[in-house]
């Protein structure tokens, strides 16, 4: 038996042998410009904006998608419902209803900004815009928390530290009930 096998010649060496391996860690190197003639100048044409491409129109920019920001409306309901019903309904949390059984809504107000029908009707979801709105607006205009004060025949008597952390805080019965 006879194989035919090739000499490594010293430029090449074993680096073949490892090229598929790590390819993608280097970048491909560009390929060498073929030599052509250079073209005469008044045959070059510079080409511009304006000039269509001959294998068709230009293609027309592609349009921004604009984000869904309309709201997921909910309601909620009062079903009446058998006792079979309410404990699959309280086990699961969720039940079938009958053909033709009619709902009586108690309110429609928005999922994500959980705000009424009437108050956001042809508005943007605010909950898709920002969740400011559900904590109470933008926390550094709030007004401070008040310190109570006291009434005027009050007198306060200041106490000792109590220790909150720490095993110090275990043995002196703040985590635990004293004994």
């Amino acid at each position: 038996m006879t194989t035919a096998t090739t000499p490594l010649s010293p430029e090449s060496g074993r680096s073949h042998l490892q090229d598929s391996l790590f390819a993608w860690l280097t970048p491909e190197p560009a390929p060498s410009p073929a030599l052509e003639p250079p073209a005469p100048a008044a045959v070059t044409k510079t080409k511009t904006l304006r000039d269509s491409d001959p294998k068709g129109p230009p293609v027309p920019p592609v349009p921004e998608e604009k984000p869904d920001l309309s709201h997921v409306w909910v309601v909620a309901a009062e079903v009446e419902v058998t006792p079979k019903i309410a404990r699959v309904a309280d086990f699961r949390g969720s039940f079938k209803a009958v053909e033709g059984q009619r709902i009586d809504a108690l309110e429609v107000y928005c999922k994500g900004c959980r705000r009424p029908y009437d108050e956001v009707r042809g508005t943007d979801c605010a909950a898709k815009i920002d969740n400011t709105h559900l904590i109470g607006g933008d926390q550094s205009k709030r007004a401070k928390r008040k310190v109570p004060v006291p009434p005027a025949h009050a007198r306060i008597i200041p106490g000792g530290t109590i220790n909150r952390r720490g095993i110090g805080a275990y043995v002196s019965g703040v985590s635990r009930p004293k004994r």
